[in-house]
């Protein structure tokens, strides 16, 4: 792959998680305090992620692979979710904000399997390069938190007295159009099933893999996916509000070392998979969670601070040790003719059923919890996700039995 080529996909997957990175995850924060949401409302305008999710297969199979190359689909979906991102920065209530968010979730999330698309076209040898140009994703993420929290301070108390968090969306809508015009720069990339029948509604959820839940290890494996998403909605929707809500400063600067912590265990997962099995990574990914979550109850912006920075540190163990292990155990198992149909299987299950479930109860147990306006028992809203990862991890520990899986780096 020529040097120029790589420059160019790097800059895509920069720009890609740097729009995701840079209003997601203030989101919340956003609603609550410039709109007047509940917990419920966050909630709802989360789950626009898991509706996105269950949605990009059909605009990816019916339209990506079969008439339109998938750079050009990439620059007119980035340059509508620009015009979407302005209105919804302009905003006035929920009511008008929740239809824009809910369209752009719908365009966004296919656009996470295009850029991989013009990715993998252009290698010889996917294993060995594409991390090198996915990990600007990554940066780019962590850019934009950098960003929002020490270059323009739009997260500090008083920034968000003052509306300033609406200023995330502009600056997303900006970078949404600017990768909207670089797509059609990127390297030419061909419908790949152009000519082919039209796949089936079963064929585009992955639901001819379904046969693979007869295998006891996965079905355990299929049910705690869905289960273990539902204590991780807790922290996409919640965790930046609670940050704010403590006196935190830089919150949303300081939520990227999870994402620094991901690439961090990335690399350490073939070692830990490679000596300690599937079982006791996936074990040590749920753990995990529920220490995270004992660690946000019972921590403060104070001399406790240090637990919170922890229990943001432990993402790349809770995302790396269980849902990217997951993805080598599900490819393990699938066998060739499946690959791709058990992953959009577990696709389907985690961000599409796990995760709206999810934020459904994140936002009703956060409401429940609301002791007065603008404040929370956050000791309480904490120990749920807590409990249920714990209990997940029972139910995994007991019903899986240990298999060695070979794993090829």
């Amino acid at each position: 792959m020529k040097n120029t080529t790589k420059i160019q996909l790097s800059f895509m997957m920069f720009l890609e998680f740097f729009i995701w990175g840079g209003w997601f995850v203030t989101m919340g924060t956003f609603l609550g305090s410039n709109l007047g949401a509940d917990g419920g409302q966050i909630g709802m305008a989360y789950s626009t992620q898991s509706w996105g999710a269950i949605i990009a297969p059909f605009i990816i199979g019916l339209i990506a692979d079969r008439y339109f190359n998938a750079e050009r689909i990439l620059g007119v979906l980035h340059l509508v979710g620009a015009a979407l991102m302005y209105f919804m920065s302009i905003s006035q209530d929920f009511s008008t904000f929740y239809p824009h968010v809910l369209g752009y979730m719908i365009i966004y999330m296919p656009t996470l399997a295009l850029v991989n698309s013009v990715s993998f076209n252009q290698m010889t040898d996917p294993a060995k390069e594409f991390s090198l140009i996915r990990v600007w994703g990554t940066v780019g993420w962590i850019a934009a938190g950098l960003v929002i929290s020490y270059v323009f301070s739009w997260d500090s108390e008083a920034s968000i007295a003052e509306g300033m968090l609406k200023n995330t969306f502009l600056m997303v809508a900006i970078a949404s159009a600017v990768l909207g015009l670089f797509s059609f720069l990127l390297p030419k990339t061909p419908p790949p099933a152009k000519g082919q029948k039209n796949p089936s509604i079963s064929d585009l959820l992955g639901l001819q893999a379904i046969g693979l839940l007869k295998d006891r290890n996965f079905l355990v494996f299929f049910i705690s996916s869905i289960l273990i998403c539902i204590p991780l909605a807790f922290y996409y929707a919640q965790a930046n509000p609670f940050l704010v809500e403590l006196g935190m400063e830089n919150p949303t600067g300081k939520m990227t070392i999870g994402q620094a912590s991901e690439v961090l265990f990335m690399l350490l997962l073939p070692i830990f998979f490679k000596r300690f099995g599937i079982k006791w990574t996936l074990v040590v990914g749920m753990l995990a969670w529920a220490i995270r979550y004992v660690l946000f109850a019972y921590g403060d912006a104070g001399e406790l601070s240090f637990m919170l920075i922890l229990g943001i540190a432990l993402h790349g163990i809770c995302y790396d040790f269980f849902f990217v292990s997951g993805q080598i155990y599900t490819d393990s198992k699938a066998g060739a003719t499946y690959k791709s149909a058990a992953q959009g299987l577990i696709t389907l299950a985690t961000y599409g059923l796990g995760m709206l479930i999810g934020f459904w109860v994140a936002g009703k147990i956060t409401d429940q919890n609301l002791v007065s306006e603008g404040a929370h028992d956050w000791t309480a809203i904490w120990t749920w996700p807590a409990i249920f990862a714990v209990g997940v991890l029972v139910l995994f520990f007991v019903f899986f039995k240990n298999e060695k899986i070979e794993y090829k780096e």
